[in-house]
């Protein structure tokens, strides 16, 4: 009996726990609201009671990736996720009369947004914006957008590719005055930054450095304006422009300096060194597709480009120099030649004269006297003969003195060529060493 009554009363217990139990839905929140009759008005109206209380919106960006920079279009292209909240005065439910909901989402068209611009942006964005905001009991609206943003930077490609680049996104109203909308931020730039850091996926061919957030007031149209500036630093990764630029020239000027010892005679050396600046030529031609030709200085990688190629552009022509003094010392050679092989032309033709005689088949008897004036004249003709083979010997021997010595100007040209390749290595020596400690110093700075 007794236990029947303690399982009546349990019973009973529970249906009664089981009637206390309410089940809740959105659509009770919404009719709280009232939001199909007032759905216009939240959406049209800044929403506050008091139209001198401002809107104070709070702005947060996170960078995601850096998907490209063109130096030629001086433009930014990043991919960043941007956090507004505000408060909106005519909402607000209690949690503990709807079950605990503290939170809904509903479609962004129903209600009022701050209308936030970037100054920089150029292109809108393609991506679509979140359909839904989040709206919390106590008014507070939340909105989540990625975006893809096309804007303006201004790059400094002084030191390039050793070049650090710093890009702003500058977030104001578009119509709304510093007394009608404020801008806040609650991370610092050292949170954003490392957020930043933690999601970041891609940086392309930049490494990101930080992030840095500023408030700022500016004035335009006849009205001050709330500002927030984020400025994303980042600087270049330069191997690939080291390996595929800065050493493919230097290896040239080392194929130039190595030319000086290829030697003077024959055009060998000068189609040589014309193929190496030929070479040169190209590679700036490939600079100037990458470098904007809007920049205010002389980008250090073209004075580099510039200074090699003066520099060979110098060693071609001593080439073409120390050519033209050594065509001289064989053109001299050439005519001494000439007057050589008149001479023993001559000496020849003699020697043909002497030789001819009469040239009858039978001869007539020869007398004694005849005999011995025709012995006298064997005698003088072997003489002769001996003489010209002399001659010739003596020819042959100063010609290969000649050949084994150089002339005049080969050895003045010899003199030039090794001055100037003193001169050239210590050119190019200190041309190098100047640009690497400009490059060094800048990078510091």
């Amino acid at each position: 009996m007794l236990a029947s009554g303690y399982f009546f009363v349990m019973l009973l217990l529970t249906g009664v726990a089981a009637s206390s139990e309410r089940v809740c839905s959105y659509q009770e929140v919404l009719d709280h609201l009232n939001l199909t009759a007032r759905s216009a008005l939240y959406s049209m109206t800044r929403p506050v009671k008091d139209y001198k209380k401002p809107t104070v919106v709070s702005l947060e960006v996170v960078l995601y990736a850096i998907l490209d920079v063109s130096e030629i279009d001086q433009t930014f292209v990043p991919y960043v996720w941007i956090f507004t909240s505000w408060q909106n005065d005519h909402i607000s439910w209690d949690p503990e009369q709807f079950c605990g909901i503290k939170s809904i989402c509903l479609p962004t068209e129903l209600f009022w947004k701050p209308d936030l611009t970037i100054e920089e942006m150029i292109e809108k964005d393609k991506a679509p914006p979140s359909p839904h905001l989040t709206i919390l009991s106590d008014g507070r609206v939340h909105v989540q957008n990625d975006e893809v943003l096309v804007s303006t930077c201004k790059l400094h490609i002084y030191q390039f590719p050793f070049d650090r680049q710093s890009c702003n996104l500058t977030f104001k109203s578009v119509v709304h005055s510093l007394q009608e909308l404020q801008l806040l931020h609650l991370l610092s730039s050292a949170e954003a930054t490392q957020w930043s850091r933690e999601v970041m996926r891609t940086q392309n061919e930049w490494i990101f450095i930080g992030m840095t957030v500023v408030n700022k007031t500016g004035s335009g149209f006849g009205f001050e304006q709330d500002m927030i500036v984020y400025t994303i630093n980042m600087k270049r990764r330069p191997v690939l422009y080291i390996i595929n630029f800065l050493f493919p020239v230097l290896f040239f000027l080392g194929l130039d300096l190595a030319s000086f010892f290829i030697s003077d005679r024959g055009g060998e050396k000068l189609s040589f060194k014309v193929t190496v600046l030929l070479a040169v030529t190209v590679m700036q031609l490939i600079l100037n597709e990458i470098l904007p030709c809007s920049s205010n200085k002389i980008p250090l990688i073209a004075v580099y480009c510039f200074g090699i190629f003066a520099l060979m552009l110098l060693s071609l022509l001593e080439t073409i120099f120390a050519m033209y003094l050594m065509e001289k010392d064989n053109g001299g050679e050439e005519a001494t030649a000439g007057e050589d092989r008149s001479g023993t032309e001559n000496k020849n033709r003699n020697c043909a004269c002497i030789c001819k005689g009469p040239t009858d088949e039978n001869p007539p008897e020869i007398p004694k006297d005849a005999q011995m004036m025709e012995s006298r004249s064997l005698k003088r003709l072997s003489d002769e003969t001996k003489d010209l083979m002399e001659a010739l010997t003596r020819l042959l021997d100063s010609k290969k003195e000649k050949e084994d010595k150089p002339g005049y100007w080969t050895r003045l040209t010899l003199k030039i060529n090794r001055i100037f390749f003193i001169i050239y290595v210590a050119a190019v020596s200190l041309f190098l060493a100047v640009m690497c400690f400009i490059w060094q110093r800048n990078h510091q700075e």
